[in-house]
């Protein structure tokens, strides 16, 4: 999938680029999938801001996803559609009791595909089955944390990990960050790449195209006042040397660790940060 460039009819249109939507099979979503979502300009249940810059932006109905297929469901593939809500493309599928569900799509899936689940699927690229009946080696994308629970990892377009080990319960595989994962042989995974693979090459290239997005403009610490931000104040000199970057609650970042869940982190073989170093 090419991406589309503009003609440089104004500044912002010279670097200007967007998706190319030629495997996009229909522009409707099917109504019994979708939902209204409230836009909520980045406050919690209390009301308050717990992501900044966001507010705006133009109307969206959110799609209901299934990650959690059953198996021996046969499945043909009916519409390749946009979603608004992330960054892969999405698959209308109907299976064989005549149910309609929407599926992450990978990059060989076209209108009029037949794929399957569970453990009598043959190991063809989009089929969902066990990490225990996928070969070492191959490709995989929604991959489950724990069996049963649905797809929570590898969802993003254009992602994949690698199954690279089996080891007596769990799988060895390599994440798209290069971290070295374990998974239970139970969770399930597709086979194959998230579609929409050009996703990361987009340029935006105009500020009105990122407030469309439901994004507001940022400003910098080091412009504000002293009262504002831990960066803020001074006489018009440097800004922030010798300090080490902070949050406007004076809080460390960049590069301080912010992780808290770490009831995972027996799963992990190899962190990503090792990858890094090593290459």
């Amino acid at each position: 999938m090419a991406i589309q460039a503009y003609n440089p009819t104004t500044p912002a249109r010279r670097g200007m680029t967007s998706q190319d939507t030629s495997d996009i099979t229909t522009r409707k979503p099917l109504k019994s999938l979708v939902k209204s979502k409230k836009m909520v300009a980045g406050r919690n249940n209390t009301g308050r801001i717990t992501v900044r810059h966001r507010g705006g932006g133009v109307r969206r109905h959110y799609r209901i996803l299934n990650h959690r297929l059953p198996a021996g469901l046969t499945l043909t593939i009916e519409e390749i559609e946009y979603d608004p809500n992330r960054s892969a493309r999405i698959a209308r599928v109907k299976d064989q009791h005549g149910l309609y569900h929407y599926i992450l799509a990978g990059t060989q899936m076209t209108k009029g595909a037949v794929i399957q689940t569970g453990e009598e699927a043959p190991v063809e690229t989009s089929n969902r089955m066990t990490l225990a009946r996928i070969p070492v080696g191959s490709q995989i994308y929604a991959i489950e944390i724990n069996p049963g629970k649905g797809a929570q990892m590898v969802r993003s377009a254009g992602t994949k990990a690698q199954l690279m080990a089996k080891e007596g319960d769990y799988a060895m595989v390599r994440m798209p960050s290069g971290e070295v994962r374990k998974f239970r042989l139970e969770c399930q995974a597709t086979l194959g790449v998230v579609g929409n693979v050009q996703h990361q090459n987009i340029k935006i290239g105009s500020a009105g195209r990122n407030r469309r997005k439901g994004i507001r403009p940022g400003v910098r610490g080091v412009v504000m006042n002293a009262a504002d931000h831990p960066h803020g104040g001074g006489d018009g000199g440097r800004h922030g040397t010798g300090k080490a970057p902070r949050t406007p609650w004076g809080q460390l970042t960049l590069g301080y660790r912010t992780r808290t869940r770490k009831s995972t982190n027996k799963m992990i073989v190899r962190s990503r940060h090792e990858a890094k170093r090593k290459k």
